[in-house]
């Protein structure tokens, strides 16, 4: 009973940690760009490719990502010290950057292509939920049971994100651009304040430090 209740609390917490990284309604407005001018079947195919690739990437860092560093001999405790402090910039950048919406390029376009980048690359699957994942899912610490249910995890979040996307315009005109960028700036003071978190369990663990 308490092992379970245990795992259904690990699933929760990446649950919530991977919503924040993701960040469905940031991804709004640069769906929009992405997609404009486009009728609502292909704004639906953009908003399904870039899922998927989404996931695809992101799906390689659950499952190879621990192998990956093993093979370089990099300790785990490295990578979260060095993923926090990306994850500290990267949060930063949210809170205090500006946010620019790109520009689709040319009508000759492939759909996607425009769901690559920049929505899929960098924008969802970016450098923050890479790092992320691997942190989530070390070989150290879990097994490949474990990594399939993290992996489930991503799925139901990336499903809440291609919800979001589907309803971008009406979201979009609820919101507005302001309140976008308010929500962003909110999630980016989650995620600086997770990054720490990472950074200072990482140190605690190295030199015996009490937890947090």
């Amino acid at each position: 009973m308490w092992q379970s209740a245990t795992m259904w609390q690990e699933r929760l917490s990446e649950f919530v940690t991977l919503l924040i990284v993701l960040n469905p309604i940031a991804a709004v407005p640069v769906f929009l760009a992405a997609a404009s001018g486009l009728d609502a079947p292909r704004q639906r195919r953009i908003a399904l490719y870039s899922v998927l690739v989404s996931f695809g990437v992101l799906a390689f860092f659950i499952f190879a990502g621990g192998f990956v560093l093993k093979q370089m001999n990099i300790p785990i405790r490295s990578f979260q010290i060095a993923g926090g402090i990306v994850l500290f910039t990267f949060a930063i950048t949210l809170v205090i950057g500006e946010i620019a919406l790109p520009k689709a390029e040319g009508g000759g376009q492939t759909l996607f292509a425009r769901a690559v980048y920049p929505l899929a690359i960098p924008k969802i699957a970016g450098p923050g939920a890479m790092l992320t994942v691997m942190i989530l899912t070390d070989d150290d610490r879990f097994r490949w049971t474990e990594k399939a249910l993290t992996g489930g995890v991503l799925v139901v979040v990336l499903l809440i994100l291609l919800l979001v996307l589907l309803l971008a315009v009406p979201i979009m005109r609820l919101i507005g651009e302001g309140g976008a960028s308010i929500v962003t700036r909110v999630f980016g003071m989650l995620l600086a304040a997770m990054a720490v978190n990472i950074v200072l369990a990482a140190l605690a663990g190295w030199l015996g430090w009490p937890a947090l």
